[in-house]
């Protein structure tokens, strides 16, 4: 009776899991989509129209192929959540204590920097997931990350101001990095391509990354797939610094995302 119980509480546990990871999402119209089919496929039983349920049994073989080929970002996104929820592949920290304090810094600056002369920038900063894949896509530069090199590389005109660049530890890996854009459908229509981008980063990997806009000069940081808007200089240095501390002094990642905005709220209204 016991095992009964839990048999399915675990599977009334795997369905609410399923459904929160897919809402928000383009996985979520898929769910729908696939719900009005099996209703058909039983509407059709039902209603004893042969030839037309059929049809729409003869794709269910194919059900299975299907759901890994349409739901492939959320598994590979499902099973990296369970990944990291196990502790299994976590590396060391990429910045020591020592590190985390010329950085913060440097980027910082060159935020604020950009945000008052409106040029739009992407900064993704890496932490403990590796980022291989999106340093691939841009120009590998592997050099000391300064407040020069970064207004640089953003500045109109420049051949990499287009693209995100990729800080790890004290260097720029890479730079003009094509970023994957965000699913999530409830951004609304003010949230422009490179604030999409950033979150997506930020939805697949513990990176945290700052963005300033070209429109408003506004700064904004991603992280644990969500936006924080309307940083200034103190907000942002009070953020990234709890970000990039060691592993012993860092927030647990379950509950990351809710202290960085009462750390963000209370820097905003002392640095007012």
């Amino acid at each position: 009776m016991l095992s009964t119980i839990a048999d399915i509480l675990l599977v009334a546990a795997v369905i609410y899991w399923l459904i929160m990871l897919s809402k928000r999402t383009r996985a979520w119209k898929i769910v729908w989509g696939l719900a009005i089919f099996l209703l058909l496929v039983f509407l059709t039983d039902r209603l004893g129209l042969r030839t037309l349920n059929y049809l729409l049994r003869s794709f269910l073989p194919l059900g299975p192929v299907a759901i890994v080929i349409l739901f492939y970002p959320e598994l590979r996104h499902a099973l990296e959540n369970m990944g990291k929820f196990a502790g299994w592949g976590t590396r060391f920290a990429l910045l020591e204590k020592e590190d985390a304090a010329p950085i913060v810094p440097v980027i910082v600056r060159a935020a604020c920097e950009m945000s008052r002369r409106q040029i739009g920038a992407l900064i993704v900063i890496e932490r403990e997931d590796a980022l291989e894949d999106i340093a691939s896509t841009g120009t590998k530069l592997d050099a000391a990350a300064t407040e020069e090199l970064i207004l640089s590389i953003f500045n109109p005109g420049a051949p990499l101001h287009d693209g995100a660049v990729l800080i790890r530890g004290n260097r720029i890996v890479a730079a003009g990095c094509i970023l994957p854009l965000s699913e999530t459908t409830h951004l609304g229509t003010m949230i422009h391509t490179r604030h999409k981008a950033a979150l997506g980063v930020a939805e697949e990997s513990d990176a945290a990354v700052v963005v300033v806009s070209e429109e408003t000069g506004t700064i904004s940081l991603a992280v644990e797939g969500k936006l924080h808007r309307g940083l200034n200089e103190h907000s942002l240095t009070d953020a990234l610094t709890q970000l990039l501390a060691t592993p012993e002094k860092r927030y647990r990642a379950t509950w990351l995302a809710s202290t960085l905005d009462s750390t963000l709220r209370k820097a905003k209204l002392r640095h007012r």
